[in-house]
């Protein structure tokens, strides 16, 4: 009973932000995203009767009672579909940088899901697999299924689900991932979304957002899509900064960023930035345009990365385990 996932980590485009549930991560709005790779986290799960007690590594280190708690919701609810009762062993690790804003916990729970629920013998489709990812972290249901993909809300499994949205743009996309090392708390930040003034306006507009979004994307229209990514990136992070603990995230390598893409944009270039919950930033732009885009973010001194659209989350062979 043991299997092994791969799933690639999630750029937001239409950001969800806030629970109405914090145990089954339903989120208050649609959200609309794109996964990148080749980034991506790579995880095995066992169930094992043998074993006395749940264990779970990340990244080489093990994690303990309060770090596993979202984690053991997964691995509960496939238990119970399932209908096991057996201990787990479970091992991930991640290829890119995390906790910086490039959505490790999406990857993460997505890579889990897929693995745990492959180990368990359950047989189901991505969208069934993304409600598993969700109780860990809503982004990861959209790194189920892959590539352009809605999370849509709801109160249960049958309508808080991911579904594929068809794009001719993951052709063309190129994603210039400027890394800027300052980690940041985004549950704490979904914990007090609500409390802030600004949270009220963005759900008054977030339905359009959505609407606008996958009208773009289904028109392949580039320029008004990426547009919409950068905008939501901005009232996103006027709701976190104007709640309770007023987080700010960006750090002033973000902004540097935010005005050489403003600047190249100025001089026809097609591109746009974006920012989840985090300092450092994705550089939307097209195949033709990346080399000259990723070449100005360098000079600026900032680490960079160029990412592609990635695909769903997927079971690997054998040879592919970890342990």
């Amino acid at each position: 009973m043991k299997a092994t996932a791969r799933a690639h980590p999630i750029q937001g485009l239409i950001k969800y932000h806030g629970m109405r549930d914090e145990t089954l991560r339903l989120p208050y709005h649609d959200s609309i995203s794109v996964c990148t790779a080749p980034s991506h986290t790579t995880t095995t799960a066992a169930f094992d009767p043998e074993l006395s007690a749940d264990r779970y590594v990340v990244d080489g280190e093990e994690i303990d009672e309060t770090g596993a708690e979202r984690l053991e919701r997964v691995v509960d609810h496939v238990r119970e579909r399932a209908g096991i009762d057996h201990r787990v062993r479970f091992e991930s690790v991640n290829d890119f940088p995390t906790n910086i804003g490039f959505g490790s916990s999406s990857s993460g729970f997505a890579a889990a899901a897929v693995a745990l629920a492959e180990a368990a013998g359950l047989e189901l489709s991505r969208p069934e697999l993304s409600t598993i990812a969700r109780r860990g972290s809503s982004s990861a249901a959209r790194a189920v299924t892959g590539a352009f993909s809605q999370l849509r809300t709801g109160l249960d499994d049958a309508d808080c689900r991911a579904e594929r949205i068809d794009t001719g743009l993951g052709a063309e996309l190129r994603i210039v991932a400027a890394e800027i090392p300052a980690f940041k708390h985004t549950a704490r930040a979904h914990e007090e979304a609500a409390d802030s003034h600004m949270f009220r306006a963005r759900l008054a507009h977030i339905h359009e957002q959505i609407a606008t979004m996958r009208n773009a994307l289904r028109e392949d229209d580039f320029g008004r899509a990426f547009e919409l990514a950068e905008d939501d990136s901005l009232s996103l992070a006027a709701t976190t900064m104007t709640g309770p603990s007023g987080w700010v995230y960006w750090q002033p390598e973000t902004l540097e960023v935010f005005e050489t893409v403003r600047t190249l944009r100025e001089e026809g270039l097609p591109v746009y930035f974006s920012t989840d919950t985090g300092a450092s930033v994705y550089v939307n732009t097209t195949a033709e345009h990346v080399d000259r885009v990723e070449g100005e973010i360098d000079e600026l001194g900032i680490e960079t990365r160029v990412w592609e659209v990635g695909g769903p989350a997927t079971v690997l062979g054998a040879d592919d385990a970890l342990f």
